[in-house]
């Protein structure tokens, strides 16, 4: 696979530092990794480390320093260039529990934080990247496009979709969204999530599920319109979303709200039966009943439009399901091998 930043490749080369907050979670770590493949290794992770083991995702990489996220905002706020020329900022830390109900917490970490290190990286010149989500879209009953200007037209479904949501239409309303980049990341899964308990992938949860009983469990439907298993999701392998923020972060006309999705939907029934294909099992899906909690919640279909990153000239591919599973089952799960300790793959 042809690298869709190699256009744009001496941006990552160039003196200066990238910050990458949530630097030893999930997306940040892959993003560390992909920076890392590009040859740069001037990069400052700061994290919310806690007792999980998500410190075990940076093992493998190479960065310069790597400290408490508030350490990292007390300084600056003291000092704006205690950490020097910092020409980027990949915003990937932030509670994304979607069952986080404490709005404060919320509030402080996904919308104050963004909010303080946007402020900070725009007065410092440096390129700001921050995760926002698809989440902000709501039940998708107002459509999910990335090209409509009027953002603050959507009903996010839950607490987390709603801090997302907040700092977006905040900056919309200060005039800096443009200057800046939201990705809106649809349903990611791949290698480094796994200290996320509940909120990994249903391919990371299900693996085990086949291991140990055999059996992946699926949601039962609540609408006539779905059957059992049919609601889809519009899911993206890591390495496909971590390629577009890359690419959208190193051009210098794209700025805004930016889907990152695979442009497809498929079914959960489509992505259990990916599993059992990847592990060579025959499949054996069960259908549950869906906490009550969540019903009043729950998405029954999401597609991506990418038609937006397309038009910036963003070409690649995304990778199909079956084959994104099949990498991730074999070789990272069937392991639990992380991003930087797999063997090569081929390209």
């Amino acid at each position: 696979m042809t690298d869709p930043c190699s256009q744009k490749s001496d941006f990552y080369s160039r003196s200066g530092k990238i910050l990458v907050t949530g630097g030893a979670g999930f997306i940040g770590s892959a993003l560390v990794h992909a920076l890392n493949q590009r040859g740069c290794e001037n990069i400052l992770i700061t994290d919310f480390f806690g007792r999980d083991e998500k410190w075990k995702n940076l093992r493998a990489l190479r960065f310069q320093d790597c400290l408490p996220a508030d350490q990292f905002l007390t300084r600056i706020e003291k000092t704006p260039d205690f950490y020097g020329d910092i020409k980027a900022v990949f915003h990937m830390g932030a509670c994304s529990s979607t069952t986080e109900f404490d709005l404060d917490y919320l509030l402080e970490n996904n919308y104050g934080h963004t909010l303080r290190l946007a402020k900070w990286a725009l007065s410092r010149k440096a390129r700001f990247v921050y995760a926002s989500s698809a989440a902000t879209y709501g039940d998708g009953s107002k459509g999910l496009d990335d090209k409509n200007e009027n953002i603050a037209i959507y009903r996010p479904l839950n607490p987390y979709g709603y801090s997302k949501q907040l700092f977006d239409v905040h900056a919309q309303k200060e005039g800096f969204l443009q200057k800046i980049l939201g990705i809106k990341y649809f349903n990611v899964f791949g290698p480094n999530e796994y200290h996320k308990g509940e909120m990994r992938s249903l391919v990371c949860k299900a693996y085990e599920q086949v291991i140990h009983t055999g059996t992946i469990k699926l949601f039962k439907s609540y609408r006539p319109e779905y059957q059992d298993g049919e609601q889809k999701r519009d899911f993206i392998y890591i390495r496909d979303a971590v390629e577009m923020t890359l690419y959208l972060a190193s051009s210098s006309t794209a700025g805004g709200l930016f889907n990152v999705g695979g442009g497809v939907a498929r079914s959960w029934l489509d992505l259990a039966k990916a599993i059992f294909f990847a592990l060579k099992i025959a499949p054996h899906i069960e259908f549950i009943e869906m906490p009550e909690s969540i019903r009043s919640q729950y998405q029954y279909h999401t597609l991506a439009d990418i038609s937006k990153i397309r038009s910036t000239g963003y070409s690649s591919p995304t990778i199909s399901l079956e084959d994104a599973v099949r990498e991730y089952v074999t070789l990272y799960l069937a392991s639990g091998t992380r991003l930087g300790d797999e063997p090569s793959i081929s390209q």
